[in-house]
């Protein structure tokens, strides 16, 4: 007789500039819960839109960064939890930990989206150029660090990339451990994976299969606001309603958080052997199935 397959369990803590995991042990999980995860800059704020459309059927200017709060960021994280005890809502909970460094519940769902490293790579590096000096200030000098500060980005971002993919990330967290984490229980039922491309690719189908995935039939008279609310010229048009803290980290605003989306921005950038090291670094680090798919989607 065998046993029933393992599931995934919190092994480890999580702390750096941004991140501590710690929050997470205080925290009282509800069997409707929605958690939204990535590594930073994979599609995070994407995934929190649709999943509100959702929860609060097609309803305009939702304030997501309100509502859908991340909940490991070592900035107040008092206050997060105390805004999603307060919810009467299903709650979308947002997190940057890798998927054992979460408590984990079979009632709970997990919907976990990702991105080409090169694009990543390529949006933080835009991002972390055009944070403030507020931006700093606050992961660096709000007590409870762990590890060395945040550093401002090269201005070059070829030779940024350079840094990101031999040192694993840098200045940020790991990124070849974080995908491992979810991909490795990709086929538990209560953990979805969703990739960049293939919400560019087909928005509305996307949309559904998550949909599907939480547990709501939406009736099709309610489909093309949804869908419109979702995607990137509403989003941007929205953005002070997405951005962290209204985009007051950045340079420009919220505006500045919601780009154009889409991908491929490095290759204009990157050279061919670039692209070529991190190919083969991602084969490795992933094995060649993890790979492709985080290069293409499962779509392509």
């Amino acid at each position: 007789m065998t046993g029933s397959p393992p599931l995934p369990r919190k092994t480890r803590e999580v702390r750096n500039h941004h991140i501590s995991s710690l929050v997470w042990n205080d925290f009282r999980l509800r069997d409707d819960d929605v958690i939204v995860g990535s590594y930073a800059k994979s599609g995070t704020t994407w995934i929190q839109q649709i999943v509100a459309q959702f929860v609060f059927d097609g309803a305009p200017d939702i304030p997501i960064n309100e509502i859908s709060l991340w909940l490991d960021s070592r900035v107040n994280p008092r206050v997060s939890l105390a805004t999603l005890e307060a919810q009467a809502h299903r709650r979308i909970i947002k997190t940057h930990l890798p998927l054992d460094a979460l408590p984990y519940c079979k009632a709970v769902k997990y919907i976990y989206v990702a991105r080409d490293g090169r694009d990543v790579a390529w949006s933080l590096h835009h991002f972390l150029t055009n944070a403030t000096d507020l931006y700093y200030r606050t992961f660096n000098q709000t007590p409870g660090r762990v590890g060395p500060p945040l550093e401002r980005p090269d201005p070059d971002v070829r030779r940024y990339f350079g840094r990101w993919l031999k040192e694993d990330g840098h200045p940020v967290w790991p990124f070849w451990d974080h995908i491992r984490s979810w991909w490795r229980w990709r086929d538990v039922p209560n953990i979805l994976l969703v990739h960049f491309n293939d919400l560019e690719r087909d928005l509305e189908g996307e949309m559904r299969r998550i949909a599907s995935f939480l547990g709501y039939d939406i009736a099709e008279d309610r489909w093309p606001v949804m869908i419109e609310h979702c995607t990137f010229d509403y989003m941007k048009a929205h953005a002070d309603k997405a951005a962290p803290a209204r985009g007051s980290y950045l340079k420009g605003g919220a505006r500045q958080f919601i780009r154009e989306g889409g991908s491929g921005g490095w290759r204009s950038a990157l050279t061919a052997d670039d692209s070529a090291d991190y190919e083969r670094i991602a084969r490795a680090q992933l094995g060649e199935e993890c790979a492709n798919w985080l290069a293409r989607g499962a779509n392509a």
